[in-house]
């Protein structure tokens, strides 16, 4: 009789488990690594190719007043990429319609205006119920001031992650590319 109550007791406890894999298979835990974004080319690209990078996430647009960032991101870029920092620029339409262009004219923008050959992806959205699933966790783990909400508020916006991928800080967007060197050459030092 014993064996049988235990035979019972494994049956229920396979069928919990056959019935709980999926669910934990669908709900693999949340990471920037996790995260699947497209080139402006239109290539998907999986972010896990940047493990062990310091990274600044940044949404762009060719036609703000910030826009001059561009070159000030470009500068970091090049002085820090041989040490493990890689930008990543997502153009963004959101605020003032200020990135209207297509995936080529933004190319096109970027390259003869700033140079930039930091990695550039498709235009996305980082508000809203269309928001990229990157941003939705970007804002989650660094969220805004409290009085003024978690969304991203303007463009050039930056969030900087370690070399593990976690994100560390976030930026307004006035603040410029060089006031970050400080703690970029404190990350990029942490292996």
């Amino acid at each position: 009789m014993k064996w049988i109550f235990t035979e019972k007791r494994l049956v229920v406890s396979m069928l919990l488990v056959a019935w709980m894999l999926p669910l934990v298979a669908a709900n693999p835990v949340e990471s920037f690594y996790s995260h699947k974004v497209k080139s402006l080319q239109g290539k998907e690209v999986a972010l896990k190719m940047y493990k062990g990078k310091v990274v600044l996430v940044v949404n762009t647009a060719s036609k703000c007043g910030y826009t001059p960032q561009y070159a000030g991101l470009e500068a970091l870029y090049k002085k820090y990429k041989g040490e493990g920092l890689v930008i990543l620029g997502f153009p963004c339409n959101q605020f003032g319609a200020q990135e209207p262009g297509t995936a080529t004219e933004i190319a096109e923008f970027c390259t003869e205006n700033y140079g930039v050959t930091f990695p550039m992806f498709e235009k996305i959205y980082v508000n809203g119920k269309d928001a990229a699933p990157l941003y939705v966790f970007l804002k989650k783990k660094l969220p805004g001031k409290k009085e003024e909400g978690d969304d991203v508020k303007w463009n050039f916006t930056k969030f900087l992650l370690d070399r593990k991928g976690n994100p560390v800080q976030r930026f307004a967007p006035a603040v410029k590319p060089a006031e970050l060197e400080t703690e970029i050459q404190r990350l990029l030092k942490m292996k």
